[in-house]
């Protein structure tokens, strides 16, 4: 009797050791393994699909530590939002400085976040670029041709995307250089241009479906990777065209500070942002079609016409300036657009 109760007691205690040593291998294995969340823009997919799986191979071999990376893809402006009103991010990839900023002002990113990474925190660039169909039926070659009646423009919404913020601005740009200034006019070419869009998506990628699949409009209004992609994907149906005048794009990138802090996962979040810089990180940027950052590494990829007449966000007085004039509550975009 005594013997099965000393038994029995035996394999309760050993059970209790077994459940306590798997439980400390799992908080071990647990404290090997990191996690971040990145939120982005759009285009970005196949970028950071890519990205994210090298990065980890990095941080492994630099840590020790394995890393699981969440991705949150959606229009620029909308995003911005949705960390600013709680969704929690460790860094922003997003599509413009504005957009950023708007993260900062909600008290999550520290002021001076620009200045964090080389090159205004922008580690690859793109411009604007005209996705049209084979042939180019309409013939379709510059900003003055996308007003004439019967054109079918599609370019997502510039007050939740931030692509559709750098499409506006190129085409405005042109007509100020083609008017001369006269702001009459070019507001008025900029509210032709917008009565010939068809469909206003919430995002680029959006707009793309739009044009790809749904088979609707003459001419997209894309991000330079986003056409690259399309015709990669649909090399018989598709061809770009450069427009005289763009602008140069440039996306940001911020460690948002009060989520990093609080999860103490800076030192990760610093590492992989300044990793996009790296030799590794500027080739896979080339090859989901951004430009990088570095000049070197940009020469390699003959794919890139640098000779295009690129305009930057500095001609409009930076992006404080330019956003209240043009995409703010009753700024020129409201004053312009005319829902359908």
């Amino acid at each position: 009797m005594n013997f099965k109760k000393i038994t029995i007691a035996s394999i309760a205690l050993i059970s209790i050791a077994f459940t306590a040593c798997s439980s400390n291998e799992e908080k071990a294995a647990s404290a090997e393994k990191q996690t971040l969340t990145n939120v982005s823009y759009d285009p970005t997919r196949e970028l950071y699909a890519n990205y994210n799986q090298v990065f980890a191979k990095h941080w492994k071999e630099k840590t020790g530590k394995d890393v699981e990376i969440t991705q949150s893809h959606g229009g620029s402006g909308k995003q911005a939002l949705e960390v600013a009103n709680g969704l929690e991010a460790d860094v922003v990839t997003l599509a413009l400085e504005f957009d950023v900023n708007a993260v900062r002002d909600a008290g999550l990113i520290e002021p001076g976040w620009v200045k964090e990474f080389p090159l205004n925190s922008s580690p690859y660039t793109s411009t604007i670029v005209f996705l049209v169909r084979k042939g180019n039926p309409k013939g379709l070659k510059d900003w003055g041709d996308l007003v004439k009646d019967g054109i079918g423009v599609i370019t997502p919404n510039p007050k939740t995307s931030g692509g559709a913020r750098w499409n506006y601005l190129a085409a405005w740009a042109w007509a100020e250089k083609q008017y001369k200034g006269d702001e009459a006019k070019v507001k008025d070419f900029v509210k032709k241009l917008y009565k010939n869009v068809l469909v206003l998506a919430s995002g680029a990628r959006g707009s793309t479906t739009t044009f790809i699949e749904n088979g609707q409009g003459d001419v997209l209004l894309a991000w330079e990777n986003e056409a690259f992609l399309s015709l990669k994907d649909y090399p018989n149906d598709y061809e770009i065209v450069i427009p005289s005048v763009s602008i140069l794009a440039e996306p940001s990138v911020a460690i948002v500070d009060k989520v990093v802090d609080k999860r103490g996962t800076r030192e990760l979040a610093t590492e992989y942002l300044s990793y996009l810089y790296s030799d590794e990180g500027q080739h896979i940027a080339a090859k989901n079609h951004y430009r990088p950052s570095n000049k070197a590494i940009l020469d390699q990829y003959k794919e890139f016409d640098q000779n295009v007449n690129l305009i930057d966000i500095s001609y409009f007085g930076g992006w404080d300036k330019a956003q209240g004039k043009h995409f703010s509550n009753g700024g020129i975009f409201d004053q312009i657009y005319e829902k359908k």
